[in-house]
Parts: C-alpha cells; sequence; structure tokens
C-alpha cells in the first residue's frame, strides 16, 4: 500500500490526501475487498459506523457548548459578574470558533480530515478540563479556555458533512445528514441537563465542566479506529482528481457567485442569531420571570435554582428531534412536487417559529406554563432548518469545495449571529438594569423580543433562495472544469503558470 494512500487510515496529516491515488496495491480480506467495491474506499458497515462515531462528536460538541449556559446564574454569582460580561462566554467561543473555521476548512478540503479532527478534539477535551479549575478572581482566565475550545470544535464542524457527503449521496445522504444533525438540538438540551443536574448534585457548577473531556478523549479513539478518510466526490461518479483543485481564492470567488450558497448563508445566519440568544439567556429569563411572579426565590447563595435549566435542555432535546424530522419529511414530500422544496420548508420553520418565540416571551410574566408551551413550538419549527441547511450547501457546491463552503457558512453566520447576539441581548439587557428584580426581568424580556423579528428576516432569504436553488444544483452536479488549465512555463528565468491557449499556437 502507498504511504500516501487516501483511503488509508495513515494517511499522513501533512501530505495531499489525494497523492498517490490508483497505486495501491491490490489487498486481501473480504473487508478490504468490500470496500474496493465501493466507490468511496468505504464499506458499507463502516460508513455507517463513521456516521454514528460522528454523531457521537456532534452531540458533545454541543453539549460541552451549552453546559455553561445551564449553570449561568452561579458563573454570574461566582464571578460577580453582570449580564454584559456572561453574554461575553458565548462571544467568545463563537469567535475564536468563527475565525478558525477558514483555516480548518482549507485544511480539510487538502489534507486528511481524520487526523485533523482527532488532534483538534483531544486539544478541545484538554482545555474544556482546564477551565473547570479556575478561580473565581480569573475570569479572564475563564473567557481564554472558553475561546480555546472554538479551535477544537471548529477543526470538527467544517469536516464532518463533508466526510458524510462523501459517503452518501441523494435520499441517503439526507437522511445521514438529518441523523447527524439530531445531535444539535439533543446535544444542547443535554448540556442543560447535564450541566444542572451535576451542579446540583455535586454542589459545585465546576464539575459540570468535567463531563464532556472525558468523553472527549473517547471520541478520539474512536475516531482513530472506526472512521476511514473517503474519497472525495467518487460516490458522485466525479472523483476529486477528475474536478482538479483550485486555489483558495478561485473557490472563494464560485462561493460568492453561487447565489443559492449565499443566501441561504444569510438565512442559516438568522437560524444563529436566534438560537444564540436563547441558548445563552432563556434559562436565566425563565428564572427572573418565576422571581417576578414570586414563584422562586432570587439567588443570594451557591447552588442557584437551575430547575429551568433542566426544563428547558429537556424541551430543546425533544422539539430538536421533532423539528430536524418533520423538517426532513415535509422536504422529502415537497421534493415530489417542487424542486425549490428546501429552501421553501426553511422559510416555513422560521416564519412559523417567529410568533411562537414572541408570545413565549411576552407570556413569561402571566404564566410559565403558557411560555414552555410557546417555547416548544417556536423550538421545533427553528429545528426544521438545521439538516436542511447542511444539504443545501452539499448539493449546490462541488466537492472539492465544501469544506471551504462549511467554513465560510460557519464564519458569516456566526459573525453576524451568534457570536454578537448573547452578547448584544446581554448589553441591551444591562441599559435598563438596576437593583430591582422586576427590571432585571423587564430588561431582559425587552431585548430578547429581538430574536422574533430575525428570525422573520431570516425566512424571506430563504424565499429569496428558492429563486436561484434549481440554477446552482444543475451547475453544481454537471460542473466540468476548465480545459484551459495552466501550466507551468518559465519566464525570465522563473517559473510560472499560464492558460495553455496562450503558449499553444
Amino acid at each position: 500500500m502507498s504511504l500516501v494512500d487516501p483511503t488509508s487510515d495513515t494517511t499522513p496529516f501533512f501530505s495531499d490526501d489525494n497523492e498517490g491515488e490508483g497505486s495501491a496495491k491490490k489487498r486481501d480480506g473480504p473487508l478490504h475487498h468490500q470496500e474496493e467495491d465501493s466507490a468511496s474506499g468505504v464499506s458499507n458497515k463502516r460508513a455507517l459506523l463513521t456516521v454514528v462515531v460522528l454523531c457521537y462528536i456532534n452531540l458533545l460538541n454541543y453539549m460541552d457548548r451549552f453546559t455553561v449556559a445551564g449553570v449561568l446564574p452561579d458563573i454570574e454569582h461566582f464571578f460577580l459578574i453582570s449580564d454584559g460580561k456572561s453574554g461575553l462566554l458565548q462571544t467568545v467561543f463563537i469567535c475564536s470558533y468563527m475565525f478558525l473555521a477558514p483555516v480548518f476548512g482549507y485544511l480539510g478540503d487538502r489534507y486528511n480530515r481524520k487526523m485533523i479532527m482527532c488532534v483538534g478534539i483531544g486539544f478541545w477535551s484538554v482545555v474544556t478540563l482546564a477551565s473547570s479549575f479556575i478561580a473565581k478572581d480569573y475570569f479572564w482566565a475563564l473567557l481564554l479556555t472558553r475561546g480555546l475550545v472554538g479551535v477544537g470544535e471548529a477543526s470538527y464542524s467544517t469536516i464532518a458533512p463533508t466526510i458524510i457527503a462523501d459517503l452518501f449521496i441523494k435520499e441517503k445522504r439526507t437522511t445521514m445528514l438529518s441523523v447527524f444533525y439530531f445531535a444539535i438540538p439533543v446535544g444542547s438540551g443535554l448540556g442543560y441537563i447535564v450541566g444542572s443536574t451535576v451542579d446540583y448534585r455535586a454542589k459545585d457548577w465546576h464539575w459540570s465542566l468535567r463531563v464532556t473531556p472525558v468523553l472527549g478523549l473517547l471520541a478520539v479513539l474512536l475516531l482513530v479506529f472506526v472512521v476511514k478518510e473517503p474519497k472525495r466526490g467518487a460516490v458522485e461518479a466525479r472523483p476529486e482528481h477528475a474536478l482538479q483543485r483550485t486555489s483558495w481564492f478561485t473557490d472563494m470567488k464560485a462561493l460568492c457567485r453561487n447565489k443559492s450558497f449565499v443566501l441561504s448563508t444569510f438565512g442559516f445566519t438568522a437560524v444563529a442569531f436566534v438560537t444564540g440568544s436563547l441558548a445563552l439567556w432563556a434559562p436565566a429569563f425563565l428564572f427572573r420571570a418565576a422571581v417576578f411572579t414570586g414563584e422562586k426565590q432570587p439567588c443570594v447563595q451557591e447552588p442557584c435554582d437551575t430547575s429551568d435549566s433542566l426544563y428547558f435542555g429537556v424541551i430543546t432535546c425533544v422539539t430538536g428531534v421533532l423539528g430536524v424530522a418533520t423538517g426532513v419529511a415535509v422536504s422529502r414530500w415537497l421534493r415530489t412536487r417542487t424542486p425549490r422544496a428546501d429552501p421553501l420548508v426553511c422559510a416555513a420553520g422560521l416564519l412559523l417559529a417567529a410568533p411562537f418565540l414572541y408570545l413565549s416571551i411576552v407570556f413569561a410574566q402571566a404564566s410559565t406554563i403558557a411560555t414552555y408551551f410557546f417555547i416548544f413550538f417556536g423550538e421545533t419549527f427553528l429545528s426544521m432548518n438545521w439538516a436542511i441547511v447542511a444539504d443545501i450547501l452539499l448539493y449546490v457546491v462541488v466537492p472539492t469545495r465544501r469544506s471551504t463552503a462549511e467554513a465560510f457558512q460557519i464564519v458569516l453566520s456566526h459573525l453576524l449571529g451568534d457570536a454578537g447576539s448573547p452578547y448584544l441581548i446581554g448589553v441591551v439587557s444591562i441599559t435598563r438594569e438596576n437593583n430591582s428584580y422586576m427590571w432585571q426581568f423587564r430588561s431582559l424580556q425587552l431585548s430578547l423580543l429581538l430574536c422574533s423579528f430575525v428570525a422573520v428576516g431570516g425566512g424571506a432569504f430563504f424565499l429569496t433562495t428558492a429563486l436561484f436553488i434549481e440554477k446552482d444544483r444543475h451547475l453544481a452536479e454537471n460542473y466540468v472544469p476548465s480545459d484551459d488549465a495552466p501550466i507551468i512555463v518559465p519566464k525570465r528565468g522563473r517559473s510560472t503558470k499560464v492558460p495553455v491557449s496562450s503558449v499553444l499556437i
């Protein structure tokens, strides 16, 4: 076997994983024969196991991200910080994640994706564990470690969907992506549940941050021994060596001209804005609403009452599963009637979520049951987007640009979405905050109303995407590299790339 065989688990990290393609020697054994028969170079059984492992890691990803939100009242009391500084915990993490995504997107399109994920997840686990030992006078250190956690998550989120795309096609790819994205709401909900439960049992919120690092190290072992690097684009009858890799600048120009990709990214940005705001502030808002109505006492010493985090976590898990499943099912049914089904379903999800989220915030002062009722439906409709947006990206972008496209979407959606929304909500809240519990509740209530209007804007972007989706999908599926590929010729003692047509006369 060639040491740089792209289908091998031993592909060097600092090597083009296409190098030496086709030079591998014939391997013996039934598993190798089965994998040779697969266009991706990965057997069906191992492909399914790969999706299971990637789902597990995605679940841990979001579980860790929202554990902090589940114990936010305790963190605020421990460090004696305001809403504005609390919002920075999420903003710092998202900014780190966002700015590193293009780096890992570039690497993911060119080098061994499995090894990149192993290094990133191992680093994330160590940093998360370190963040649980920070003393109360070092809030800046907690911010720093939350920022470093973004390094590991960026290495995974930009790459994992492209591996699934290289293992499955068409309806099966949509199904596997929906399974993969089930982990987002379920992991988010488990973050609240585990965070609040461990905090309550241990009487110390620091222990909540020590659960996911252990599970993260297990994820690295599963990646090493179970996941195998597939051939890029091979399952689509267009192996990557036939597509030709282009420069990062060329990739970005092509993506920016892809209207469906750009518009769906803006739509997804609205989803990120709303989910980022609710993820950090919804449990705190529900707690303040209970204090305002007299159902609970204010938090004066640790541990604070985190039952709202537990209830919100359960709702997030259930609505996430319902939302993703409903979105995929409706999309499949509508595809038989119109090729514009996917963006239309995404638009409907956001436009239906907006009024329910608005009502959940308004009714908080009157009825806790009504608030949870409206949150349930609002989050269900909001979750309809996750798997569908990912599928749109994968079928309107050619295989050799998908990691870069994932990275670009992550950067834009987080830059304008959940990187700033938690901090923005906190800042708007703090402008009206004083010592009164009533104003602490009212100020956060008014700031959260912004989410409903952002959701409507996101729905408009997806409706516009529907106008271009057919054309862009056709262009991606029938993409043919230019025959006028550059060649290297000497120029004044130096080599330079010029088009073939300029030297053939």
